[in-house]
């Protein structure tokens, strides 16, 4: 073998060997930066759904593209406790990066389960009832997220400037849930000062919907929900039923408001995923979520369903809702 072959072969094997160990340092790039992260709600609907888009549409923004930079494992419990809790035990066997639990009772289950990969939530009313966080400034731990805090107080106005002789105000709910135990007090207690009573109906599961509805819609002049994941999941029971009874029926989501309700004052369920997108990639970039501050969620606005406005014969005026949270 001549000298000149000698060197080539030797230089060919060294730039194999460069290909190689680029190759490798390269490979193992991709995967220290690939993230993987939980997201699980405690049922499958519109408004929720929102959230969750809301969130990955920031998330790849942000640089986390789904099926490219970042795996997203979803579960869904369909509603029931049992299955929330069992979500959360797999979730805590799994090497996630981030856990977004959508809903109180999901975060609930999350947090029972899971105490040092990072937690943020989303679509809570009352994380402090709920005991999710024992601080909203400083939550500490591994938990942050964004809070929807109901605009009570807004929501009320606004509901008697499109039915001015609003007397009494029914509210289907589901006992069950800590949020909306809290929303319903809140509401009794601003409802009496302007001397409009409040009449109730439990519903613990979604079919119990159309049966909460039908005792009281001939007891009141409209009805009222708020973040309730049970009575949304079986909304249009409700729709049905008070469209029948021609009587206006007020949500607290957009997406709600497009499934037939007659209007909502309300946050803007996709926006809310865009603030917690941005809570979730800072975590991903090495953010503590303990030293994050839970954040209330942000743009309150006045949502109409203007085939149902028609039907009952109702004029919500945009101008005539207040302009600002709780």
């Amino acid at each position: 073998m001549t000298r000149l072959k000698l060197l080539q072969n030797q230089f060919k094997s060294a730039l194999i060997c460069f290909t190689l160990f680029c190759s490798s340092v390269y490979a193992d790039k991709v995967v220290d930066t690939h993230k993987t992260i939980g997201i699980t709600q405690i049922v499958d609907h519109p408004s929720l759904n929102a959230i969750r888009e809301g969130i990955l549409e920031t998330l790849a923004k942000e640089g986390f593209v789904q099926g490219k930079d970042l795996t997203v494992i979803f579960e869904t419990a369909q509603g029931n406790p049992a299955t929330a809790a069992q979500i959360a035990q797999h979730f805590a066997g799994l090497p996630l990066d981030v856990v977004v639990p959508i809903t109180t009772p999901s975060a609930q289950a999350i947090v029972q389960q899971i105490k040092e990969t990072p937690i943020v939530f989303a679509a809570i009313s009352d994380p402090l009832s709920a005991k999710v966080v024992t601080s909203l400034d400083h939550p500490g731990g591994n938990i942050t997220g964004v809070a929807d805090v109901p605009p009570i107080r807004e929501q009320l106005e606004f509901i008697e400037n499109c039915i001015p002789n609003l007397k009494t105000l029914g509210v289907v709910y589901n006992p069950g849930e800590v949020n909306n135990v809290s929303f319903l007090e809140k509401l009794t207690v601003l409802a009496k000062k302007k001397n409009i009573k409040i009449v109730t109906a439990a519903a613990s599961k979604s079919a119990d919907v159309q049966a909460a509805a039908n005792s009281l819609i001939e007891k009141v002049d409209a009805i009222f929900i708020g973040n309730d994941n049970t009575v949304v999941s079986g909304l249009e029971a409700l729709v049905k039923t008070s469209l029948n009874a021609h009587k206006p029926l007020f949500v607290s989501d957009p997406q709600s408001v497009d499934r037939g309700a007659l209007a909502a004052y309300a946050y803007d369920q996709r926006e809310i995923g865009h603030q917690v997108g941005k809570m979730v990639a800072q975590v991903l970039k090495g953010k503590n979520p303990g030293d994050m501050p839970v954040q209330r969620a942000e743009g309150l606005k006045m949502f109409l369903n203007p085939h149902t406005a028609e039907k009952l014969k109702i004029t919500c005026a945009l101008a005539a809702h207040p302009n600002k949270d709780e």
